[in-house]
């Protein structure tokens, strides 16, 4: 048992000092763009809430936000990367209406019960921490291999939801849709976090395009977190009243 718990030590040990070893490969350049990087995606999800609360407010969300936001998108990649303010108040405005565009779902979790929707953000939260503090103590490039793995699940992902748009779907093949998109978003977490350390060594310092990556992966999570929370809620309600109808 000694023996057990000397060699569990060792390994545990041995883990933090590797983990810190890798954290020093991050050239002191990268960790300043990480920094920049992350308090930009909080800026972004601050003006996401900020949307959201917009459409509570004057139920503006919808396919035209949606529309909208993607524009927004596009529109800031057209503008050259010297131009910091301007593409960084196009990423707000994008983050402003994917909140918008989310809305609906936001103010469904609202009405049915508040918690699900701090557990939720919050889950998603530590979630995020967790798989991005994982791709920033590995080895540079280790999960990088993940990308044709995703890639192609994204596309399984992209399919699935075109053959259900035209020929139906039931509620099982739905959450199996919410199910593998949870997944697959949560390994781009920690892909998309090893990719913009790997660009940041090699120069691409494009803080606000890699604010916007990491965002985009926060929103697709915490959409999907959402969506099994409620059916989770609202099944155990059905249940509830089916006993109360039986009793």
């Amino acid at each position: 048992m000694d023996t057990f718990y000397s060699t569990s030590s060792a390994a545990a040990s041995g883990w933090g000092h590797d983990s810190l070893k890798n954290f020093r490969q991050i050239s002191p350049a990268v960790q300043s763009h990480l920094k920049l990087v992350y308090l930009t995606l909080c800026f972004a999800l601050a003006s996401s809430a900020v949307g959201a609360y917009l459409h509570i407010a004057l139920n503006i969300g919808g396919m035209l936000t949606m529309l909208a936001c993607v524009g927004t998108i596009a529109w800031m990649f057209s503008v050259p990367v010297y131009e910091e303010r301007k593409r960084f108040g196009l990423l707000m405005g994008a983050a402003l209406l994917e909140g918008a565009s989310v809305g609906p779902l936001i103010e469904l979790a609202i009405d049915f019960d508040p918690s699900i929707l701090v557990t939720g953000f919050v889950g998603t939260a530590i979630a995020f921490g967790c798989f991005s503090g994982a791709a920033i103590i590995a080895k540079r490039r280790e999960y990088l291999y993940l990308g044709g793995l995703l890639s192609s699940g994204l596309s399984i992902l992209l399919w699935l939801q075109f053959a259900t748009s035209i020929f139906g779907h039931s509620s099982g093949s739905f959450m199996f849709e919410v199910y593998f998109g949870l997944l697959i978003f949560l390994g781009y977490m920690v892909y998309d976090t090893q990719e913009i350390i790997e660009r940041a060594h090699h120069g691409d310092m494009d803080y606000i395009k890699h604010a916007l990556t990491l965002f985009t992966d926060f929103v697709a999570v915490l959409v999907r977190v959402l969506i099994i929370m409620l059916k989770n809620a609202g099944d155990k309600s059905e249940d509830k009243k089916k006993r109360k109808r039986r009793s």
